[in-house]
């Protein structure tokens, strides 16, 4: 069998950090996520614009570098993508968390792997298309 994406069985993952991107990765990778990584919101747009639909959830820094932030990229994300799970983590929100556009979870650092993990699984289920009863 090839090796093809499944249509909305990736995660994008947005951090300017490369450790702590790599780390999401690795996790989200062992739980039989394909992943994608950036360092920025613009570079996460251009991605979802060439890539959206393999996604179902996208795990963003709230502060990123760069002129976007996560809450920015959140409300460009909800607006194209209303169905794609979005979630925000920090650990300095400042006021931001104030901002954060409808639908977008924020779970707040340190997080721990396995919140990250069940978050995972529900965009994942919820970003399946239905297999009877119609076109998909």
């Amino acid at each position: 069998m090839g090796s093809a994406p499944k249509i909305g069985q990736a995660a994008l993952i947005v951090e300017d950090d490369a450790d702590q991107r790599s780390f999401i990765a690795m996790l989200l990778q062992d739980a039989g996520f394909e992943t994608i990584e950036c360092e920025s919101a613009e570079a996460a747009l251009a991605t979802m614009l060439l890539r959206g639909r393999d996604v179902c959830l996208v795990f963003a820094d709230l502060r990123l570098s760069g002129l976007m932030d996560g809450v920015d990229l959140a409300s460009e994300l909800r607006m194209r993508w209303p169905h794609l799970s979005v979630v925000l983590t920090s650990g300095n929100v400042g006021t931001r968390l104030a901002d954060l556009p409808a639908g977008v979870e924020y779970m707040p650092k340190p997080w721990q792997p396995l919140n990250l993990l069940i978050t995972a699984d529900r965009a994942k289920s919820a970003g399946r298309p239905a297999r009877r009863g119609g076109l998909y």
